[in-house]
């Protein structure tokens, strides 16, 4: 399982990048796996305001549909086009094409509540 030690990461297995105030968010490579063969994603719309622990949207597979949950407050300044007709690159690459959204944050101080990779992998199991 690919976990990279540049990111930070959410109990909900959303994982963060931060570039000059504006978080780039997908989901981890575990969160993948679990759900199975992406099929959907449901996301904001640019210009909507998140906060931390609010649903931003979904995310549909073969087997079950989870909500996706931001772990950062911010304005959602871009989502990732590329998935609304190939959502299955989430699947195959995660952290990198497979990213989600890009907020632009307004509280650094939540990215505090963030775990790194070794605190992510003792969660997970």
């Amino acid at each position: 399982m690919n976990i990279p030690d540049n990111l930070k990461y959410s109990t909900d297995h959303e994982w963060v990048t931060i570039e000059n105030n504006i978080v780039t968010l997908g989901i981890t490579d575990f969160a993948q796996g679990e759900l199975g063969d992406i099929i959907f994603i449901e996301f904001p719309e640019v210009g909507d305001s998140i906060e931390k622990g609010d649903s931003f949207g979904t995310v549909e597979a073969v087997k079950t549909v989870s909500d996706l949950f931001t772990p950062l407050s911010g304005e959602v300044v871009e989502i990732n086009n590329t998935l609304e007709d190939n959502p299955e690159i989430v699947n195959a690459d995660p952290y990198h094409k497979g990213w989600i959204i890009k907020l632009s944050i307004t509280d650094e101080s939540e990215l505090n509540d963030l775990m790194d990779a070794k605190s992510y992998k003792e969660h997970i199991g």
